[in-house]
């Protein structure tokens, strides 16, 4: 299961849309109305109305020291559907899905039924939705969403083409694991309009995938990543991409359940080899594009309780940093380009979704536990399947009426729903995930623009460049004239201390943009809690 940024993590999740959108500065109008920062140390400017963005040094209604909404977006144009479908529930995954065994399949037999109520009721949340511009970009992801049929993706793309209408060379994603499909339903998934593929492999190791609860093994990961690149290399498939977890505890005992598991600490040098074995392998089946995540444990999940009792050794902040310089070594001397912190791609194959969410632009989202924000405030959609149905019912019309119109049904379902008389006047993230995915981002931000368009104060801003100097002067972070970025590979893979003292300074100029919002104050889980909204790899 690839990590996704539209599901909603157990709280939130967030945004995506493609070019032309594809930096914030993009986004915004003019320059960015602030005077050059002053050097590291400096006396700061006195604080008040003569510092907040010109535009509104005289406004009573700008706060000091939380930003105002920036201007208007633009309508979506992209879309996230879930399919929450898997066989089973990974034990690092706590992704709102529904486990339905390893026999499942949305044709027939296991599930069949399940699959086919839902999608009932994702047809009918697209067909309620207000209707947009033609859609760049589509991800499909889940769970499993392979253990749909091509017959059943196909209609879900058609039924956004009805809505929204698709963009001459859109690009349609659709998550996809080993072991829950065969050349045909490829075949099928290529010949329904999916043209890209993020394939769950996550390790080449057999023992790796039984410890992380997965269901496939490394014969059927070679042997989808070759039908793919197959496919690819004859111009049927435009591109794909393939997940693999750094960092895992390599086994030495016994998960629940009797699949193995790690036990005593693995020495660095033995995960470090092991790493570089699992990214021979991925470059030598071709992938265009690469998703490399580092292991998180979350909350209620089978990992939690394994680390709580002393069983599940991960790698220090060393360690970690030194896997991702072996990472960035070694695929750049294979020719990919390390255009975000956990994404590597070769020339042209760069996941313009991604990209689009990491800009800020806006999003549609559909289904059990999806997020959407098409124009830039939040609608989380409920984690099971009989609260998102219900909600569903209140929300939307009788089946067979018109899409909902402003006003009418319950309270608040219009808005649910992404209708209503006008779209609010904020951006899809607020200005500290800005930020973060910025940062996270080759190019960095141009923090003097952004911070203009939120009407953050050119006092915070330099208070903001002292607390970072420690990692300036290590030559991890770089400040050139407006725009602030990670120097790669070693500030990108030290990220975490940057954007925790960033997360820091927010909290300290009492700037959060969403106060009533709970969100995590680790930018690991953070930046996580993004990816799982947007899409994946």
């Amino acid at each position: 299961m690839t990590e996704n940024p539209h599901q909603s993590a157990p709280s939130t999740a967030a945004p995506l849309s493609p070019p032309p959108y594809e930096s914030p500065e993009m986004l915004l109008h003019g320059g960015s109305g602030l005077p050059p920062l002053p050097p590291p140390g400096a006396a700061a400017a006195p604080r008040g109305a003569a510092h907040l963005h010109p535009a509104d040094a005289a406004d009573p209604a700008v706060s000091v020291g939380r930003p105002a909404p920036p201007p208007l977006q633009a309508p979506p144009r992209s879309a996230y559907l879930h399919i929450p479908f898997c066989h089973r529930r990974c034990f690092y995954c706590d992704f709102p899905v529904v486990p339905l065994g390893d026999r499942a399949d949305g044709a027939s037999g296991p599930g069949a039924a399940s699959i086919a109520a839902y999608l009932e009721l994702l047809h009918r949340e697209i067909a309620c939705s207000p209707a947009g511009p033609p859609l760049s970009t589509v991800y499909l992801g889940g769970g499993t969403p392979s253990m749909l049929t091509p017959d059943q993706v196909g209609g879900l793309l058609e039924a956004l083409t009805r809505r929204f209408g698709l963009a001459p060379a859109a690009e349609i994603s659709l998550e996809m694991d080993p072991a829950s499909f065969d050349r045909p339903r490829l075949a099928g998934y290529l010949a329904a309009g999916v043209n890209r593929v993020s394939l769950g492999g996550q390790s080449f190791d057999d023992t790796v995938l039984a410890s992380l609860g997965r269901r496939h093994r490394c014969a059927d990961l070679l042997e989808a990543a070759g039908w793919l690149e197959r496919a690819r290399r004859a111009g049927e498939l435009r591109s794909w991409s393939l997940d693999l977890i750094q960092g895992v505890p390599l086994v030495g005992g016994a998960a629940p359940g009797g699949a193995p598991v790690a036990g005593s600490s693995s020495p660095r040098q033995e995960v470090l080899r092991h790493w570089q074995s699992d990214l021979a392998q991925a470059i030598a089946v071709g992938p265009p594009h690469l998703s490399l995540y580092d292991l998180i444990v979350e909350p209620g999940t089978v990992f939690e309780r394994l680390q709580r009792q002393g069983a599940l050794p991960l790698p220090d902040d060393d360690t970690s940093a030194d896997l991702m310089e072996i990472s960035q070594r070694r695929l750049a001397a294979a020719g990919y380009g390390h255009y975000e912190v956990s994404n590597y791609a070769l020339p042209g194959h760069a996941s313009r979704h991604n990209r689009g969410y990491w800009s800020g632009a806006g999003w549609w989202g559909f289904g059990l536990g999806a997020t959407a924000a098409p124009w830039g405030e939040r609608q989380a959609r409920p984690r099971t399947r009989q609260a998102y149905a219900d909600w569903l019912a209140s929300a939307a019309p009788p089946r067979g009426d018109d899409p909902v119109e402003a006003g009418e049904g319950p309270a608040g379902a219009g808005a649910a729903l992404g209708t209503g008389a006008s779209p609010p006047s904020s951006s899809g993230m607020p200005f500290d995930e800005r930020l973060l995915v910025g940062l996270r981002r080759r190019e960095g931000v141009n923090l003097e623009a952004l911070a203009a368009a939120y009407q953050v104060r050119w006092d915070d801003l330099a208070d903001l460049r002292d607390r970072l100097q420690p990692f300036e002067r290590e030559r991890l972070l770089c400040i050139e004239g407006p725009r602030w970025r990670l120097s790669d590979p070693e500030g990108l893979a030290l990220s975490n201390g940057v954007l925790r003292e960033c997360l820091a300074w927010w909290e300290r100029a009492g700037c959060r943009s969403s106060p009533a919002e709970p969100r995590s104050p680790d930018p690991v889980h953070r930046s996580g809690e993004a990816r799982r909204g947007a899409g994946g790899g």
